[in-house]
């Protein structure tokens, strides 16, 4: 029997991927998705369930439908993206309902793995060059992201201690670049003059967006457990990010940054306080640990950059993009369950043949029409 999975903000950028990368999977025999919105990708064999954003349904499906995997790759890390009290129920309620229902008595859950983030570690100036996944944080949470990131992995650490014939995984993803999705970091690499702190030039890490599916795909197959650091090779000065994207750098206050982003917000980019902190201080986390495992990223760090620089100038000259996909239910159903939609290797049925005997009657029928 192949594995039975259930996504949750099956909506989201990462939800999708994951989803698409499962359905190519053959060892997954079930994929099921939660969200409060319908999905914005094209998907052939996973079933979309409308929920709310704390999961109180969870614990029905996981029962219901014998989920032994759960990948938890909804949890918001872009605090510019939502009310602060929705991502509390997101991040924190929704992560309570999972592991309730996961650790609930006779639950069939196996392997469960959670997608979080290196903002986790915060960015200070008394921070070392490298954080491994021991290493604490030099300060207190300061942000909302980060304070919901921590309360999050108190919740894993305690579901994995309670439950140790689960495979817990918790991936800490660096900053992340691709040809599609949307942070503010790649909002800011997009404007004709990228924005620095000054008298500051951190050194960054990067993540590839397809470097990210693949770890949380490989963990799953390989039933990892423990925390894991995913970032490309190397660190660069911000600087030379920008010169890769081919911009130049304007200058913020080192002293009133905030308020100095704020007309930004015109241009469509938000500057969080988290972002501002990692433009003053950079992070580097060690990632050896996922790559002794047997990972291998596609991707260094300065490779990402280049990779999202370059989509970035194609998108640019081709211009226009895909319409963008929209979910209908009774679609769906007929692509899924009609029988006439042939699947992909199989042979449609021939067209019925008439017997002889019924050809004639049907002649004779007709010359009797004619008298």
């Amino acid at each position: 029997m192949g594995k039975r999975v259930l996504i949750t903000g099956l909506a989201t950028f990462w939800g999708g991927l994951v989803a698409k990368a499962l359905e190519r999977d053959p060892g997954v025999d079930v994929i099921i998705g939660l969200d409060t919105r319908e999905p914005s990708v094209e998907l052939e064999r996973t079933e979309y369930v409308r929920t709310d954003e704390n999961y109180s349904i969870l614990s029905r499906i996981v029962a219901a439908a014998r989920i032994d995997t759960i990948a938890h790759t909804f949890l918001v890390v872009d605090s510019t993206s939502m009310h602060p009290r929705t991502m509390h129920e997101i991040n924190v309620i929704g992560t309570m309902n999972l592991f309730a229902a996961a650790s609930a008595p006779g639950s069939p859950v196996r392997d469960v793995v959670v997608k979080s983030s290196s903002y986790v570690y915060g960015a200070a100036k008394e921070d070392p060059v490298w954080f491994t996944e021991e290493t604490p944080r030099s300060h207190t949470p300061r942000t909302r992201v980060e304070r919901s990131l921590e309360a999050v992995e108190g919740y894993v650490r305690d579901f994995a201690i309670d439950n140790p014939h689960v495979n817990v995984s918790l991936l800490r993803f660096s900053n992340v670049l691709g040809n599609d999705i949307e942070t503010p970091i790649t909002r800011a690499l997009r404007l004709p003059l990228v924005p620095t702190i000054f008298g500051f030039d951190p050194r960054l890490q990067f993540v590839h967006e397809q470097d990210v599916v693949r770890s949380i795909l490989f963990v799953l197959h390989h039933q990892l457990p423990g925390i894991f650091n995913v970032a490309g090779d190397g660190m660069l000065p911000w600087s030379e990010v920008a010169a890769i994207c081919g911009k130049r750098t304007v200058p913020l206050p080192a002293y009133g940054a905030e308020l100095a982003a704020l007309p930004l917000r015109t241009l469509g980019v938000d500057l969080p306080e988290e972002l501002l902190s990692l433009l003053r201080y950079g992070r580097g986390i060690d990632n050896r640990r996922l790559k002794d495992a047997g990972f291998q990223y596609k991707y260094t760090s300065a490779g990402t950059v280049q990779a999202f620089a370059e989509a970035t100038r194609l998108r640019r000259a081709v211009g226009g993009e895909q319409p963008a996909y929209r979910y209908q239910r009774d679609v769906e159903q007929f692509f899924r369950h009609s029988p006439s939609v042939v699947r992909d290797g199989a042979v449609p049925p021939p067209p019925p043949q008439l017997s002889p005997t019924s050809g004639r009657g049907s002649r004779d029928t007709g010359r009797g029409r004619r008298r």
